[in-house]
């Protein structure tokens, strides 16, 4: 990895935990090549009222984790999500919620990727 790589990750680094929305979440980022992975603590004001955490939450960990994975890889341009479609498979309520995202496909004009939400047990 070039010194140059390392930097345009610390700087994206940088960029996701200074946005105001993250002084909310209070996340933790590590970017590397085509790659993002983010973690947050849960807690019960990201509920809902059935008492697991909001979809929107689940959201934004998938759509920052793809997002950076993307970034990560384009150190000249300002990336935007055409399009996402979301798989909620079971409830998250407590504990540390971990997204990964990584690069799937690209092409001249397009990158395609792909992230997931973890709970704690890594489910």
């Amino acid at each position: 990895m070039t010194t140059h790589m390392t930097q345009h990750y610390q700087s994206l680094q940088r960029m996701y935990l200074s946005a105001p929305i993250n002084q909310l979440y209070l996340p933790e980022i590590v970017i590397t090549e085509g790659e993002a992975r983010i973690g947050i603590e849960l807690r019960e004001d990201f509920h809902h009222a059935a008492g697991a955490v909001h979809g929107s939450v689940y959201f934004k960990m998938l759509d920052d984790a793809a997002y950076f994975a993307v970034s990560s890889l384009e150190p000249e341009f300002f990336m935007l999500t055409a399009s996402f479609t979301t798989y909620l498979i079971r409830p998250v309520s407590s504990g540390v919620m971990r997204s990964e995202g990584r690069v799937v496909s690209r092409t001249r004009s397009q990158f395609i990727a792909e992230s997931v939400v973890y709970d704690g047990r890594g489910r």
